[in-house]
């Protein structure tokens, strides 16, 4: 019983920092399914920011963004947000370090590709807005090798049939029978 114990405890000690580090870590939850447009600006009233939501209201433009499979995450400040949702302080954090960046002022816009490489569209302090058509010219000028990028699930080989006169002779597998159940454990 001690000895399980010891085992237990040694593997959640091990198992408890990766498993919260991989929980928390949102650009990686979207590799291989959506393109994060990461907006990292000074505060909510940047005209980045602002400009690319408001470009977003539009119809054409979100439908052009839906399209390429954009999710924009924003962090104005400390307060982050996907999709127009917040996320947790944590997440938010999580997500800076993710995109490893240093200390600069201005805002920073970075596409994130479903292969997980980075693109920095902008990063001054210059307070210009951003066009929606340089962000979807980026992506559409991604490299093949991003674009096939998906998470795929893994295709069985299927075995060849046999045909003519070898079909007859072969025999239908059995099912297998259950495996019996573990024996308990004596303490």
């Amino acid at each position: 019983m001690l000895v399980r114990s010891l085992t237990l405890a040694t593997l959640l000690a091990v198992a408890g920092p990766l498993l919260a580090a991989d929980s928390d870590a949102p650009l990686a939850k979207e590799l291989g399914k959506a393109r994060p447009l990461v907006v990292i600006a000074p505060s909510p009233a940047d005209p980045t920011l602002r400009g690319l939501n408001e470009a977003l209201n539009e119809s054409a433009t979100k439908k052009a963004f839906e399209e390429r499979q954009l999710v924009l995450y924003s962090v104005a400040g400390l307060a982050g947000t996907r999709e127009g949702k917040n996320l947790e302080q944590q997440t938010t954090m999580a997500l800076i370090r993710e995109l490893k960046l240093g200390a600069s002022k201005g805002t920073k816009v970075i596409l994130v590709g479903k292969d997980g490489e980075f693109h920095v569209l902008k990063d001054d302090d210059s307070g210009e807005k951003l066009d929606p058509q340089v962000i979807f010219k980026a992506v559409d000028e991604l490299p093949a090798s991003e674009k096939a990028a998906a998470v795929a699930a893994p295709v069985a080989a299927a075995a060849p049939e046999p045909k003519g006169k070898e079909a007859k002779n072969v025999k239908p597998a059995k099912p297998a029978k259950p495996a019996a159940p573990p024996k308990p454990l004596e303490d």
